[in-house]
């Protein structure tokens, strides 16, 4: 009787044992490993105006720095262009500063000076417009001469007007108007300057990342243009492998997952890893699920970011991603709990 009662409990621990085994496979599930490749961002760099290429200072394979210069272009007429604006701005600034500083005491002096004068002429004219008048009277002048004196009174005295009004003006200074049209020529001449500096500075190609130069595909002596790259530079930070995982395994896989990556060409050395890009539209043919045979042949691109601090990884290289079993399996179990959590719970049917 005692054996029996052994046996059935050694037989109920079996059964619950692989009635746990049915409800938790991914427990003792292996390790997942996918296959892939060392993937790399690459960066094409051309000058943004089109001249002349007259030096390079990178060979391929060469390793680069943000900031570094790789080329120049011919800048023997963009330099005299420069030369020509920067006077014509010193000759603006001068008159800027001319209105600002207003009229000098010595032009107002002459200005006062210059109505003395005319006040004196014009004085004289009356006196000779008035003998030439008393002379007519006694038949000593003809009318035509006192028609000219007359004349000439009127001239003088407006001769006056002109030169108070000039006195008025040389004291009251420049208008403002005036000023601010001066400025803004300077500020027009002052930016086509910033245009030429920036086209100056563009024919300099600067590396904007550190990384290693891929291709050099123009040579000094061609003509560069925006459309013509000249560099073709591989970005070394960060590194990634493009693998493809099944879509019977995505279910063991999510984002931020550590990995392991390891090649053949390195044996023994392991490269720390993490997944950051899961995607989410099955690649390959068909494009979509349309039947339970044809699950299995759907897979989902996963880049695996990777730490290569020596920089061992190369473009291309064919690399092994393994994913340790207890991450495999606790990524399955976080899928399958954010499903039954989506799952809406449904009201009791209370019809009779």
């Amino acid at each position: 009787m005692r054996r029996i009662i052994i046996g059935i409990l050694l037989l109920l621990a079996a059964l619950g044992g692989v009635a746990w085994w049915v409800s938790h496979p991914s427990a003792v599930s292996s390790e997942l490993t996918l296959y892939g490749n060392v993937d790399l961002r690459q960066v094409s760099l051309a000058f943004v105006d089109s001249q002349r290429i007259v030096s390079e200072a990178v060979e391929e394979g060469d390793r680069v720095h943000k900031g570094q210069v790789l080329a120049q272009l011919d800048t023997s007429r963009l330099e005299p262009q420069i030369d020509e604006v920067a006077a014509q701005i010193a000759a603006q600034k001068a008159v800027v500063e001319r209105l600002h500083h207003g009229t000098r005491p010595q032009e107002i002096a002459q200005a006062r000076a210059n109505l003395d004068a005319a006040q004196a002429d014009a004085v004289n004219a009356r006196r000779q417009y008035a003998r030439r008048k008393t002379l007519l009277a006694s038949a000593a002048s003809s009318q035509q001469d006192v028609d000219n004196a007359q004349a000439a009174m009127q001239v003088a005295d407006a001769q006056v007007q002109v030169m108070q009004k000039a006195l008025d003006l040389a004291i009251a200074g420049p208008r403002a108007e005036d000023i601010a049209q001066a400025e803004a020529q300077l500020r027009a001449i002052e930016a086509q300057m910033a245009l030429l500096r920036r086209q100056l500075a563009d024919a300099r190609l600067v590396s904007p990342v550190d990384g290693i130069v891929q291709s050099r595909l123009l040579e000094p002596g061609d003509m560069a243009s925006p459309q013509r790259p000249v560099f073709s530079i591989a970005i070394t930070t960060p590194k990634w492998v493009r693998a493809y995982v099944p879509e019977t395994d995505l279910a063991q896989v999510h984002p931020g997952m550590p990995a392991i990556i390891t090649t053949d060409g390195l044996p023994g050395t392991q490269f720390r890893g993490w997944v950051g890009f899961i995607s989410p539209v099955a690649e390959f043919t068909p494009k979509t699920v349309q039947t339970p045979e044809l699950r299995t042949s759907l897979v989902f691109e996963v880049r695996v970011f990777v730490k290569d601090p020596s920089d061992d990884l190369r473009l291309g290289m064919p690399v092994t991603v393994t994913f340790p079993a207890a991450d495999a399996a606790a990524a399955a179990s976080a899928t399958r709990s954010q499903g039954r959590e989506a799952i809406p719970q449904t009201a009791p049917d209370r019809r009779p």
